[in-house]
């Protein structure tokens, strides 16, 4: 696996320095302009090895989180205790939240569900800040006394 992610990882830096070259070589001049009149081909290929090292990250990461967290029942047990903390944060937050019509800046109009889901937001932050002061805090003093 080690081997196989290496050589996928020096064929996409490879190609991308290539495709960066070519971007390079052609100046910025002749690449804005190529955008203006609709002509991407000198940014697409760099922009689709972007995609690619996302895609792979992406993946990698799903794979070790998902074998991490099955490889014992006290980590799928912590994991879903969080989760669940988590949604009961956003819960409360939702019930505390207030939905109005609100006037944007650009003319437009703020739904009442939209604007809901900004307080849940906001709540929802508030509450877990206070969280995580108190838990500093005790833990803090925690080691005072000790």
């Amino acid at each position: 696996m080690h081997k196989i992610l290496k050589i996928v990882l020096a064929v996409l830096g490879v190609a991308g320095i290539i495709f960066l070259a070519r971007i390079v070589a052609a100046g910025d001049e002749a690449v804005k302009a190529s955008a203006a009149a609709g002509d991407t081909s000198l940014i697409e290929p760099m922009a689709w090895i972007a995609y690619l090292v996302l895609a792979v990250i992406v993946a990698l990461v799903l794979i070790f989180v998902v074998v991490n967290l099955f490889s014992s029942g006290e980590t799928l047990k912590k994991t879903l205790m969080s989760v669940g903390a988590f949604v009961l944060v956003a819960v409360i937050a939702y019930v505390l939240a207030e939905g109005v019509e609100t006037p944007m800046q650009d003319g437009k109009m703020l739904s009442e569900s939209g604007s809901r889901w900004v307080g849940t937001g906001l709540y929802a932050f508030y509450i877990l800040a206070i969280v995580s002061v108190v838990v500093m805090l005790g833990t803090g003093i925690k080691k005072m006394i000790k």
